[in-house]
């Protein structure tokens, strides 16, 4: 696989995450209705019925996030300068988002009437963007390895 098609892979998985970020922020809008939809914990969904900062506040955290891993895929990609601990957060984010589409996958085979359709697909999302990352990092990664060990062939 050349670089390239790793960069447009971790380019899809920051798209994703990126998404990801804008669509629990839209539920500051939209309000308790989106937060339900979006399956927050009961409390999120009490504290946006009854007007408390929690809510905000934890949906800013939790897209904070998301932008941040966004921002590693880019790096990763090249597309952006490298950040700090980049190979290490990225294999990071890559087996996170793994074991996060794996679990409910298993659950689903194991006890499919305690899992809905709609957890089966986030499962499998974020299965994929996992491999994503993965895929993409270490095609970039490969691809840049080997251009300079063969600068460093022809240096000698």
């Amino acid at each position: 696989m050349s670089a390239k098609k790793g960069v447009i892979l971790l380019a899809i998985g920051a798209t994703i995450f990126f998404s990801t970020a804008l669509a629990h922020l839209s539920c500051i809008y939209f309000g308790p209705q989106c937060y339900s939809s979006q399956m927050a914990p009961p409390e999120i969904i009490e504290s946006a019925m009854k007007g408390t900062l929690l809510a905000p506040i934890g949906t800013i955290l939790v897209s904070a996030i998301f932008m941040v891993l966004g921002l590693y895929a880019l790096s990763g990609a090249g597309l952006l300068r490298k950040l700090p601990l980049s190979r290490f957060c990225i294999y990071l984010i890559a087996f996170v988002c793994i074991i996060r589409g794996v679990l409910p996958i298993q659950l689903y085979f194991r006890h499919p009437d305690k899992t809905s359709n709609i957890v089966l697909s986030i499962g499998i999302t974020w299965l994929l963007v996992g491999l994503l990352c993965f895929f993409g990092y270490r095609t970039v990664n490969k691809q840049t390895v080997g251009h300079f060990d063969k600068n460093k062939e022809e240096a000698r």
